[in-house]
């Protein structure tokens, strides 16, 4: 008698990620760089670890979401005489190594759009009046 082992069957997996969720990682992600003081309006302290409640950390934040990449196109209010381009460039480093991190997707795109500057000073009379 002759007996056959076949190969388990394949189990057919696949991760999938709301569009929401991409936005959420990248918009928690971003509050936490220095220089970046809102994104879209929402007010982030620079020196905060974590989102607060009552915040929208995706306003302002559009993903396009693939089976292994992802593009993001970002609106942020910068510090006034922080370098746009070294803003820029650790937003979409940390954003990227997150993304990564805890999805698997790879950022082939990244567009920052600067829609404002603030001194501190600006910042502290917003958040008074809030």
């Amino acid at each position: 008698m002759t007996t056959t082992i076949t190969p388990e069957a394949k189990i057919d997996q696949q991760l999938t990620f709301d569009d929401h969720v991409i936005e959420k990682i990248a918009g928690i992600t971003a509050s936490k760089v220095p220089g970046i003081l809102s994104l879209d309006g929402n007010m982030f302290s620079e020196l905060a670890d974590k989102v607060s409640s009552g915040t929208n950390p995706t306003k302002g934040i559009d993903a396009d979401v693939g089976e292994k990449q992802v593009a993001i196109k970002m609106d942020a209010t910068i510090e006034y005489g922080k370098s746009a381009p070294d803003v820029f460039k650790a937003v979409c480093k940390e954003v990227d190594h997150e993304l990564q991190k805890m999805t698997g997707l790879k950022l082939v795109k990244f567009e920052l759009h600067i829609n404002d500057v603030k001194t501190r000073e600006e910042l502290k009379a917003d958040n008074k009046s809030s």
